[in-house]
């Protein structure tokens, strides 16, 4: 059974590692980026330019590396849920993984709007080393 339009769209982002041709693509410049309370700057974010800016641009320079891993895709019409960890190498070569849950909601072939539920104690024990 193939993925249905929107799964694949989600499916897609994933599967870059957030490339920017592939984000410019499939994520609406004025997303809603809703990211748990406890995890590193979590908070609500609109639009790219702002979760680029504030929020990637505050997360990334603590890690050597941060990646989402998907591992389970659920397809409910004009959503779509991820199940997955996120892998983090932290400044002083730490590895950790925390999971992770996204509920994106898909209009008119783009992402307009992701909530993210995560192991946020994990992210900010790795965000300190």
């Amino acid at each position: 059974m193939s993925d249905s339009p929107n799964l694949a769209l989600v499916r897609r982002l994933y599967d870059s590692g957030m490339a920017p041709d592939v984000v410019a693509e499939v994520v609406h410049p004025d997303v809603v980026w809703d990211i748990t309370p406890g995890f590193p700057y979590g908070g609500v974010y609109k639009t790219w330019a702002g979760v680029s800016g504030d929020f990637f641009g505050r997360l990334a320079p603590r890690f050597t590396s941060f990646s989402a891993v998907a591992e389970d895709f659920y397809d409910a019409g004009e959503h779509v849920f991820v199940h997955g960890h996120y892998h983090a190498v932290s400044k002083s070569g730490q590895e950790s993984d925390a999971r992770f849950i996204h509920l994106w909601t898909v209009t008119d072939g783009r992402l307009t709007h992701l909530i993210q539920a995560a192991d946020s104690h994990v992210v900010q024990q790795a965000a300190n080393n």
